[in-house]
Formats: C-alpha cells, sequence, structure tokens
C-alpha cells in the first residue's frame, strides 16, 4: 500500500509562499503518479495538480502560473510549490496517488492564507 502523508501547510500571508510534500514510500518502485486536491469546509473537493510516472504535469486553471508541481525520486516525495498565494487559496491540501497504485488519499495538510 503506497500511502501518501502531506506536510507543510501553515498560515501565510496574500503573497506569500508555502511548499507542501507528499511522501509516500514505494511512490518510486511502484510506478506511481501523484495528484493534489484542496478542499474547503462545505464546497466540493477541486483538483489542483497532478504529475505522472513519467513526469508529465499537469494543473487546475486556478493555479497555473503559480503553483509547481515537482517529485524527488530518491525520497518517494512529491512537492507542491505554491507562490502567489491569495485568500481563496485556502483550504485542506490532500494528495492521493493515482489510481494504478490504489488511489490512496493523505490526511490532508491545511493551509491559510490570510493577512
Amino acid at each position: 500500500r503506497v500511502q501518501p502523508v502531506e506536510s507543510g501547510g501553515g498560515l501565510v500571508q496574500p503573497g506569500g509562499s508555502l511548499r507542501l510534500s507528499c511522501t509516500a514510500p514505494g511512490f518510486t518502485s511502484n510506478n506511481c503518479g501523484m495528484n493534489w486536491y484542496r478542499q474547503v469546509a462545505g464546497k466540493e473537493r477541486e483538483w489542483v495538480s497532478s504529475i505522472s510516472t513519467g513526469g508529465y504535469k499537469s494543473y487546475a486553471d486556478s493555479v497555473k502560473g503559480r503553483f509547481t508541481i515537482s517529485k524527488d525520486k530518491a525520497k518517494d516525495t512529491v512537492y507542491l510549490q505554491m507562490n502567489s498565494l491569495k485568500p481563496e487559496d485556502t483550504a485542506m491540501y490532500s494528495c492521493k496517488t493515482t489510481m494504478f497504485c490504489g488511489g490512496y488519499w493523505g490526511q490532508g495538510t491545511q493551509v491559510t492564507v490570510s493577512s
């Protein structure tokens, strides 16, 4: 089971940056892809970004140009670098392995953008 664990959330001012990490032992050896999602309480979960086994990256329009997804194979970790953060980026951010690797969710990490 490739179980992701997120970290790196916190409180940041508008315009600031955060880097989220999603560590999943076995992620690399099992040729997994990873997806980032976010959810505000009471609203539907929103897809944010994905990275495939081959390194192909995709982004939601709402974060394109501000967020960057990457991975460190040696550390079995996927990162989400978030720049130029806006109050509307406030949410619980979670990562999920691709269905090929079971589609397992992490517990999430809270990001709050506020002055």
